[in-house]
């Protein structure tokens, strides 16, 4: 998935709701906004504003693929090199870990914006894991810079250490219908705790489909929250 197309009551809004989706930063996509919306009369003649924001790098991506001609060769092959330089990159560290490759199989694993699942198996990995994922976050993002820059293209691979990401989600998507229960039953909304692009997609999909909240992102920077709030 390489662009997302998202509306809101305002530009941010929607753009807020794409990046969510694809589980990424604001510098991480480009933006095209398709309507700016309107704010009407009393509500009449209101329209929402709507964007198309794109991965940077997708295009490109997508391109390349189509010329290789066989794109599940060429995936396994870019996953091989990925494997290989997390390899390099835990022996720099003096750690001792083997790497795994697998195919995305849910939100927390980025499903339909990762190329792969790296999984990291060993003893005593916690330093990799850091306090609430940091560490793994950072070494995730370092990892697909420097994947990026070999290929010359956007490429995306999430990394997981002992199935700390599938715990983790496990726990968001709980946390998500017990505050989603809490807001049916008082109708009013609920702020979670800051969470990183990722984990606050998995709290968006998980409530994505339920009719009576909606969830949405507010804050700045590392202090970003998802509100879940009754469905008007």
């Amino acid at each position: 998935m390489g662009d997302v197309e998202a509306s809101g009551k305002t530009v941010d809004e929607a753009i807020d709701k794409a990046l969510a989706e694809l589980g990424v930063d604001r510098d991480a996509v480009e933006v095209e906004v398709l309507s700016e919306g309107k704010a009407g009369v009393l509500g009449v003649g209101a329209s929402q504003a709507s964007v198309r924001v794109t991965l940077r790098g997708a295009d490109e991506a997508a391109a390349g693929s189509e010329t290789e001609g066989e794109e599940g060769e060429l995936i396994e092959d870019e996953a091989e090199m990925a494997a290989q330089t997390l390899d390099h990159l835990l022996e720099l560290m003096g750690i001792a870990a083997d790497v795994s490759i697998r195919d995305p199989e849910t939100p927390g694993d980025g499903l339909g914006m990762a190329k792969a699942v790296l999984d990291v198996e060993g003893d005593d990995l916690g330093i990799l894991i850091g306090r609430r994922g940091e560490t793994l976050s950072s070494l995730q993002y370092l990892l697909n810079l420097m994947v990026s820059r070999k290929l010359g293209q956007h490429m995306t691979f999430t990394v997981d250490v002992e199935g700390y990401r599938q715990r983790r989600e496990k726990q968001l998507n709980s946390l998500a219908f017990r505050m989603a229960d809490q807001v049916k039953r008082t109708r009013r909304p609920v702020m979670l705790e800051p969470m990183p692009p990722n984990e606050r997609r998995i709290i968006h999909l998980a409530l994505a489909e339920d009719r009576q909240v909606e969830t949405s992102s507010v804050g700045e920077g590392d202090t970003r929250k998802v509100e879940i709030s009754p469905r008007r």
